[in-house]
Protein backbone atom coordinates (compact mmCIF):
# COMPACT_ATOMS: atom_id res chain seq x y z
CA UNK A 1 0.00 0.00 0.00
CA UNK A 2 2.85 2.41 0.84
CA UNK A 3 4.50 1.70 -2.52
CA UNK A 4 1.26 2.49 -4.40
CA UNK A 5 0.79 5.72 -2.43
CA UNK A 6 4.33 6.82 -3.17
CA UNK A 7 3.86 6.02 -6.86
CA UNK A 8 0.65 8.07 -6.93
CA UNK A 9 2.41 11.03 -5.35
CA UNK A 10 5.24 10.80 -7.88
CA UNK A 11 2.79 10.68 -10.78
CA UNK A 12 0.94 13.67 -9.36
CA UNK A 13 4.16 15.64 -9.00
CA UNK A 14 5.20 14.68 -12.53
CA UNK A 15 1.85 15.85 -13.94
CA UNK A 16 2.19 19.10 -12.04
CA UNK A 17 5.73 19.72 -13.27
CA UNK A 18 4.79 19.04 -16.90
CA UNK A 19 1.59 21.09 -17.08
CA UNK A 20 2.07 23.62 -14.32
CA UNK A 21 -1.10 22.48 -12.56
CA UNK A 22 -3.14 19.34 -11.99
CA UNK A 23 -6.20 19.37 -14.23
CA UNK A 24 -9.30 17.93 -12.60
CA UNK A 25 -12.91 18.09 -13.61
CA UNK A 26 -14.90 20.12 -11.07
CA UNK A 27 -17.23 18.24 -8.75
CA UNK A 28 -20.34 20.04 -10.10
CA UNK A 29 -21.39 20.92 -6.58
CA UNK A 30 -24.37 22.96 -7.80
CA UNK A 31 -25.67 20.48 -10.42
CA UNK A 32 -24.98 22.75 -13.37
CA UNK A 33 -26.74 21.50 -16.52
CA UNK A 34 -26.71 22.76 -20.10
CA UNK A 35 -28.47 21.19 -23.11
CA UNK A 36 -26.61 19.83 -26.11
CA UNK A 37 -27.67 22.79 -28.27
CA UNK A 38 -28.77 26.39 -27.67
CA UNK A 39 -30.85 27.59 -30.63
CA UNK A 40 -30.84 31.22 -31.80
CA UNK A 41 -31.70 33.20 -34.91
CA UNK A 42 -31.34 36.66 -36.39
CA UNK A 43 -33.34 39.36 -34.64
CA UNK A 44 -34.66 37.31 -31.70
CA UNK A 45 -33.08 37.67 -28.27
CA UNK A 46 -31.77 34.44 -26.77
CA UNK A 47 -30.66 34.15 -23.15
CA UNK A 48 -29.12 31.73 -20.71
CA UNK A 49 -30.25 32.75 -17.23
CA UNK A 50 -27.72 31.34 -14.79
CA UNK A 51 -30.32 30.72 -12.06
CA UNK A 52 -32.19 28.43 -14.48
CA UNK A 53 -29.30 26.03 -15.14
CA UNK A 54 -27.76 25.68 -11.67
CA UNK A 55 -29.52 24.33 -8.59
CA UNK A 56 -28.69 26.87 -5.87
CA UNK A 57 -30.54 28.54 -3.03
CA UNK A 58 -28.88 31.79 -4.10
CA UNK A 59 -26.99 31.96 -7.39
CA UNK A 60 -25.56 35.36 -6.35
CA UNK A 61 -23.16 33.45 -4.09
CA UNK A 62 -21.29 32.18 -7.15
CA UNK A 63 -19.35 33.65 -10.05
CA UNK A 64 -20.56 32.52 -13.49
CA UNK A 65 -18.27 32.75 -16.50
CA UNK A 66 -19.43 32.17 -20.08
CA UNK A 67 -16.80 31.24 -22.65
CA UNK A 68 -18.25 31.86 -26.12
CA UNK A 69 -17.33 33.93 -29.16
CA UNK A 70 -20.83 35.38 -29.28
CA UNK A 71 -23.13 37.23 -26.90
CA UNK A 72 -22.71 39.35 -23.79
CA UNK A 73 -22.30 38.15 -20.21
CA UNK A 74 -24.23 40.13 -17.61
CA UNK A 75 -24.80 39.68 -13.88
CA UNK A 76 -27.62 37.17 -14.15
CA UNK A 77 -27.54 36.02 -17.75
CA UNK A 78 -25.69 35.58 -21.01
CA UNK A 79 -27.63 37.30 -23.80
CA UNK A 80 -27.47 37.50 -27.57
CA UNK A 81 -29.49 39.26 -30.28
CA UNK A 82 -27.93 37.88 -33.50
CA UNK A 83 -27.45 40.53 -36.17
CA UNK A 84 -27.98 40.06 -39.89
CA UNK A 85 -25.21 37.91 -41.32
CA UNK A 86 -24.34 36.47 -37.90
CA UNK A 87 -24.79 32.72 -38.05
CA UNK A 88 -23.01 29.42 -37.52
CA UNK A 89 -22.27 26.99 -34.70
CA UNK A 90 -20.05 28.07 -31.80
CA UNK A 91 -18.74 26.29 -28.69
CA UNK A 92 -20.44 27.45 -25.48
CA UNK A 93 -19.00 26.78 -22.04
CA UNK A 94 -20.20 27.88 -18.62
CA UNK A 95 -17.94 27.74 -15.56
CA UNK A 96 -18.90 28.45 -11.96
CA UNK A 97 -16.56 29.45 -9.14
CA UNK A 98 -17.06 29.89 -5.41
CA UNK A 99 -15.80 32.64 -3.09
CA UNK A 100 -12.31 31.11 -3.03
CA UNK A 101 -12.23 31.20 -6.87
CA UNK A 102 -12.26 27.41 -6.97
CA UNK A 103 -13.89 25.95 -10.07
CA UNK A 104 -16.91 24.04 -8.75
CA UNK A 105 -18.85 23.28 -11.93
CA UNK A 106 -18.46 23.32 -15.68
CA UNK A 107 -20.94 22.56 -18.46
CA UNK A 108 -20.61 22.64 -22.23
CA UNK A 109 -23.03 23.19 -25.08
CA UNK A 110 -23.04 24.61 -28.59
CA UNK A 111 -24.70 27.77 -29.84
CA UNK A 112 -26.44 27.27 -33.17
CA UNK A 113 -27.44 30.52 -34.90
CA UNK A 114 -29.73 30.08 -37.90
CA UNK A 115 -29.72 33.01 -40.35
CA UNK A 116 -33.06 34.67 -41.10
CA UNK A 117 -34.70 34.74 -44.50
CA UNK A 118 -32.31 32.39 -46.30
CA UNK A 119 -35.06 30.10 -47.57
CA UNK A 120 -38.38 30.98 -49.23
CA UNK A 121 -41.43 31.03 -46.97
CA UNK A 122 -42.79 27.51 -46.44
CA UNK A 123 -46.11 26.24 -45.14
CA UNK A 124 -45.49 24.54 -41.80
CA UNK A 125 -47.97 22.88 -39.45
CA UNK A 126 -47.44 22.58 -35.70
CA UNK A 127 -49.29 20.79 -32.90
CA UNK A 128 -48.57 21.98 -29.35
CA UNK A 129 -49.43 19.50 -26.58
CA UNK A 130 -49.37 20.58 -22.95
CA UNK A 131 -51.02 21.58 -19.71
CA UNK A 132 -52.08 25.02 -18.43
CA UNK A 133 -48.83 26.53 -19.69
CA UNK A 134 -50.14 25.75 -23.19
CA UNK A 135 -53.88 26.13 -22.50
CA UNK A 136 -53.69 29.93 -22.29
CA UNK A 137 -52.55 30.11 -25.91
CA UNK A 138 -49.96 32.81 -25.19
CA UNK A 139 -46.77 31.20 -26.49
CA UNK A 140 -48.69 29.72 -29.43
CA UNK A 141 -49.95 33.23 -30.19
CA UNK A 142 -46.36 34.44 -30.07
CA UNK A 143 -45.41 31.80 -32.66
CA UNK A 144 -48.17 33.02 -34.99
CA UNK A 145 -47.00 36.61 -34.56
CA UNK A 146 -43.38 35.71 -35.34
CA UNK A 147 -44.35 33.72 -38.42
CA UNK A 148 -46.55 36.56 -39.71
CA UNK A 149 -44.00 39.31 -39.10
CA UNK A 150 -40.82 37.51 -40.20
CA UNK A 151 -42.19 35.71 -43.30
CA UNK A 152 -39.91 32.70 -42.84
CA UNK A 153 -42.74 30.22 -42.45
CA UNK A 154 -46.45 30.25 -43.06
CA UNK A 155 -47.41 28.63 -39.78
CA UNK A 156 -50.60 26.67 -39.26
CA UNK A 157 -51.36 25.66 -35.69
CA UNK A 158 -53.55 22.59 -35.39
CA UNK A 159 -55.62 21.40 -32.43
CA UNK A 160 -59.13 21.11 -31.08
CA UNK A 161 -58.73 23.90 -28.50
CA UNK A 162 -58.06 27.62 -28.74
CA UNK A 163 -59.64 30.40 -30.78
CA UNK A 164 -59.36 31.33 -34.44
CA UNK A 165 -56.01 30.27 -35.88
CA UNK A 166 -54.46 29.95 -32.40
CA UNK A 167 -55.02 26.21 -31.91
CA UNK A 168 -53.42 23.73 -29.51
CA UNK A 169 -54.04 20.80 -27.16
CA UNK A 170 -53.40 22.43 -23.80
CA UNK A 171 -55.39 21.31 -20.72
CA UNK A 172 -55.02 22.81 -17.26
CA UNK A 173 -53.85 20.32 -14.64
CA UNK A 174 -52.97 17.58 -17.13
CA UNK A 175 -50.06 15.16 -17.16
CA UNK A 176 -48.41 13.07 -19.86
CA UNK A 177 -50.34 10.08 -18.54
CA UNK A 178 -53.68 11.86 -19.00
CA UNK A 179 -52.88 12.77 -22.59
CA UNK A 180 -51.97 9.13 -23.29
CA UNK A 181 -54.64 7.25 -21.31
CA UNK A 182 -57.63 9.33 -20.15
CA UNK A 183 -60.85 8.28 -21.88
CA UNK A 184 -64.17 9.69 -20.69
CA UNK A 185 -66.34 9.40 -23.77
CA UNK A 186 -65.95 13.12 -24.40
CA UNK A 187 -63.07 14.74 -26.27
CA UNK A 188 -62.25 17.59 -28.64
CA UNK A 189 -64.90 19.80 -27.00
CA UNK A 190 -64.58 23.31 -25.63
CA UNK A 191 -65.63 22.52 -22.06
CA UNK A 192 -62.78 21.30 -19.88
CA UNK A 193 -64.63 19.44 -17.08
CA UNK A 194 -65.06 15.75 -17.80
CA UNK A 195 -63.18 15.84 -21.06
CA UNK A 196 -60.80 13.06 -22.08
CA UNK A 197 -57.68 12.87 -24.21
CA UNK A 198 -58.24 14.26 -27.72
CA UNK A 199 -56.17 11.41 -29.13
CA UNK A 200 -58.23 8.47 -27.77
CA UNK A 201 -61.09 6.92 -29.73
CA UNK A 202 -63.45 4.03 -29.09
CA UNK A 203 -65.19 2.03 -31.80
CA UNK A 204 -68.33 0.10 -30.79
CA UNK A 205 -67.45 -2.57 -28.20
CA UNK A 206 -63.69 -2.32 -28.74
CA UNK A 207 -61.53 -0.85 -25.97
CA UNK A 208 -60.44 2.81 -26.28
CA UNK A 209 -57.19 3.29 -28.22
CA UNK A 210 -54.84 6.09 -29.21
CA UNK A 211 -55.68 6.89 -32.84
CA UNK A 212 -53.60 9.80 -34.09
CA UNK A 213 -54.64 9.19 -37.69
CA UNK A 214 -58.29 9.73 -36.77
CA UNK A 215 -57.36 12.78 -34.71
CA UNK A 216 -55.63 14.29 -37.75
CA UNK A 217 -58.77 13.64 -39.82
CA UNK A 218 -60.82 15.51 -37.23
CA UNK A 219 -58.58 18.56 -36.87
CA UNK A 220 -56.34 18.80 -39.95
CA UNK A 221 -58.02 17.22 -42.97
CA UNK A 222 -56.19 13.95 -42.35
CA UNK A 223 -52.70 15.47 -42.51
CA UNK A 224 -50.20 14.76 -39.75
CA UNK A 225 -48.28 17.86 -38.57
CA UNK A 226 -44.76 18.76 -39.64
CA UNK A 227 -43.84 19.61 -36.04
CA UNK A 228 -45.12 18.66 -32.58
CA UNK A 229 -44.02 20.16 -29.28
CA UNK A 230 -44.77 18.71 -25.86
CA UNK A 231 -44.55 20.88 -22.73
CA UNK A 232 -45.49 18.82 -19.68
CA UNK A 233 -44.00 17.96 -16.31
CA UNK A 234 -45.45 20.58 -13.97
CA UNK A 235 -48.46 18.51 -12.87
CA UNK A 236 -46.59 15.23 -13.29
CA UNK A 237 -44.16 16.20 -10.52
CA UNK A 238 -45.56 19.25 -8.70
CA UNK A 239 -46.17 17.58 -5.33
CA UNK A 240 -43.08 15.36 -5.47
CA UNK A 241 -40.53 15.14 -2.70
CA UNK A 242 -36.88 14.16 -2.99
CA UNK A 243 -38.01 10.62 -2.12
CA UNK A 244 -40.77 10.35 -4.76
CA UNK A 245 -39.46 12.44 -7.66
CA UNK A 246 -37.68 9.63 -9.53
CA UNK A 247 -40.77 7.41 -9.73
CA UNK A 248 -42.90 10.35 -10.85
CA UNK A 249 -40.44 11.21 -13.65
CA UNK A 250 -40.29 7.53 -14.68
CA UNK A 251 -44.05 7.62 -15.22
CA UNK A 252 -43.90 10.93 -17.05
CA UNK A 253 -41.20 9.80 -19.48
CA UNK A 254 -42.99 6.52 -20.10
CA UNK A 255 -46.05 8.38 -21.37
CA UNK A 256 -43.96 10.94 -23.24
CA UNK A 257 -42.64 8.02 -25.25
CA UNK A 258 -46.16 6.68 -25.72
CA UNK A 259 -47.20 9.98 -27.28
CA UNK A 260 -44.08 10.06 -29.45
CA UNK A 261 -44.77 6.55 -30.72
CA UNK A 262 -48.40 7.49 -31.39
CA UNK A 263 -47.33 10.40 -33.59
CA UNK A 264 -44.57 8.58 -35.45
CA UNK A 265 -46.83 5.60 -36.11
CA UNK A 266 -48.73 7.93 -38.46
CA UNK A 267 -45.84 10.04 -39.79
CA UNK A 268 -42.25 9.09 -39.03
CA UNK A 269 -40.71 12.37 -40.21
CA UNK A 270 -42.76 14.62 -37.92
CA UNK A 271 -40.20 16.49 -35.85
CA UNK A 272 -41.04 16.30 -32.17
CA UNK A 273 -39.65 18.82 -29.69
CA UNK A 274 -39.67 17.82 -26.02
CA UNK A 275 -39.65 21.17 -24.22
CA UNK A 276 -37.69 21.19 -20.98
CA UNK A 277 -40.03 22.10 -18.13
CA UNK A 278 -39.51 25.79 -17.39
CA UNK A 279 -38.39 26.93 -13.92
CA UNK A 280 -40.77 28.66 -11.51
CA UNK A 281 -41.05 32.26 -10.40
CA UNK A 282 -38.02 33.58 -8.56
CA UNK A 283 -39.53 34.02 -5.08
CA UNK A 284 -41.49 32.18 -2.42
CA UNK A 285 -43.97 35.09 -2.49
CA UNK A 286 -45.39 33.68 -5.74
CA UNK A 287 -45.92 30.24 -4.20
CA UNK A 288 -47.46 31.72 -1.07
CA UNK A 289 -49.90 33.66 -3.25
CA UNK A 290 -51.03 30.49 -5.06
CA UNK A 291 -50.55 27.66 -2.57
CA UNK A 292 -50.44 29.36 0.86
CA UNK A 293 -48.28 26.86 2.80
CA UNK A 294 -48.94 23.92 0.48
CA UNK A 295 -45.71 24.02 -1.52
CA UNK A 296 -42.38 25.81 -1.34
CA UNK A 297 -40.60 27.41 -4.24
CA UNK A 298 -37.39 25.58 -3.30
CA UNK A 299 -38.98 22.09 -3.39
CA UNK A 300 -40.68 22.79 -6.71
CA UNK A 301 -37.43 24.20 -8.08
CA UNK A 302 -35.64 21.01 -6.99
CA UNK A 303 -38.33 18.95 -8.70
CA UNK A 304 -38.14 20.99 -11.90
CA UNK A 305 -34.35 20.79 -11.99
CA UNK A 306 -34.48 17.03 -11.65
CA UNK A 307 -37.03 16.86 -14.47
CA UNK A 308 -34.58 18.89 -16.58
CA UNK A 309 -31.71 16.52 -15.77
CA UNK A 310 -33.75 13.44 -16.56
CA UNK A 311 -35.20 14.92 -19.77
CA UNK A 312 -31.72 15.78 -21.02
CA UNK A 313 -30.54 12.23 -20.39
CA UNK A 314 -33.69 10.72 -21.94
CA UNK A 315 -34.03 12.84 -25.08
CA UNK A 316 -30.50 13.95 -26.02
CA UNK A 317 -29.11 12.08 -29.01
CA UNK A 318 -32.46 10.98 -30.44
CA UNK A 319 -32.32 13.18 -33.53
CA UNK A 320 -32.31 10.14 -35.83
CA UNK A 321 -35.69 9.28 -34.32
CA UNK A 322 -36.88 12.81 -35.18
CA UNK A 323 -36.98 13.69 -31.47
CA UNK A 324 -35.23 16.80 -30.15
CA UNK A 325 -34.79 18.44 -26.78
CA UNK A 326 -35.91 22.10 -26.86
CA UNK A 327 -34.30 24.09 -23.99
CA UNK A 328 -37.16 26.48 -23.23
CA UNK A 329 -35.88 26.68 -19.64
CA UNK A 330 -32.79 28.70 -20.58
CA UNK A 331 -34.53 31.75 -22.00
CA UNK A 332 -37.12 32.52 -19.30
CA UNK A 333 -36.62 35.54 -17.03
CA UNK A 334 -38.10 34.16 -13.81
CA UNK A 335 -37.47 37.37 -11.86
CA UNK A 336 -39.15 39.90 -14.16
CA UNK A 337 -41.44 37.91 -16.48
CA UNK A 338 -43.75 36.29 -13.95
CA UNK A 339 -46.93 38.03 -12.71
CA UNK A 340 -46.42 40.52 -9.90
CA UNK A 341 -48.40 43.17 -8.13
CA UNK A 342 -48.22 45.84 -5.46
CA UNK A 343 -49.32 44.93 -1.94
CA UNK A 344 -48.88 46.34 1.57
CA UNK A 345 -45.87 45.04 3.48
CA UNK A 346 -48.03 44.10 6.47
CA UNK A 347 -51.35 45.00 8.08
CA UNK A 348 -49.91 47.80 10.20
CA UNK A 349 -48.40 49.94 7.47
CA UNK A 350 -49.44 51.66 4.29
CA UNK A 351 -46.00 51.04 2.81
CA UNK A 352 -46.22 48.87 -0.29
CA UNK A 353 -43.94 46.40 -2.01
CA UNK A 354 -43.94 44.53 -5.33
CA UNK A 355 -44.42 40.79 -4.88
CA UNK A 356 -44.63 37.99 -7.41
CA UNK A 357 -48.08 36.43 -7.53
CA UNK A 358 -47.92 33.23 -9.61
CA UNK A 359 -45.54 30.35 -8.99
CA UNK A 360 -45.53 28.38 -12.23
CA UNK A 361 -47.37 30.45 -14.89
CA UNK A 362 -45.35 33.25 -16.48
CA UNK A 363 -46.71 36.65 -17.46
CA UNK A 364 -47.13 37.30 -21.18
CA UNK A 365 -43.47 38.38 -21.70
CA UNK A 366 -42.33 35.08 -20.17
CA UNK A 367 -44.59 33.10 -22.48
CA UNK A 368 -43.14 35.10 -25.37
CA UNK A 369 -39.67 33.89 -24.36
CA UNK A 370 -40.94 30.30 -24.48
CA UNK A 371 -42.36 30.98 -27.95
CA UNK A 372 -39.04 32.48 -29.05
CA UNK A 373 -37.21 29.31 -27.99
CA UNK A 374 -39.61 27.12 -29.98
CA UNK A 375 -39.38 29.37 -33.04
CA UNK A 376 -35.56 29.29 -33.03
CA UNK A 377 -35.62 25.50 -32.82
CA UNK A 378 -38.11 25.21 -35.67
CA UNK A 379 -36.02 27.49 -37.90
CA UNK A 380 -32.94 25.39 -37.17
CA UNK A 381 -34.86 22.26 -38.18
CA UNK A 382 -36.13 23.89 -41.38
CA UNK A 383 -32.60 24.94 -42.35
CA UNK A 384 -31.24 21.39 -42.22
Amino acid sequence: MKTKSALSVCLLLLATSLSGEVTREPANRIRLQLPKTIYATTGIEMNVYFENVALTLNSANYAFDVICAKGTQQIKRWTLMPAAGEYGTFPFQLEVRDETNALIARAESRLQITPAGENPEREISLLCIGDSLTAGGVYTGRLLLLSESRKEMKLKLIGSRGTGTNRHEGYGGWTAQRHATLYTGRAREGENNGIGSPFIYKADDAPPVLDFAQYCKDVNEGKAPDFVTVLLGCNDTFSSTDETIEARIDTMLKYYDTLIQMIHHVRKDTRIGALILVPPAATQDAFGSNYQSGQTRWQYRRNQHRVMERMQKHFTGREKENVWLVPANLNLDCENNYPQGQTIRNANTDSKVIRQSNGVHPAAPGYYQIGDSIYCWMLAMMAE
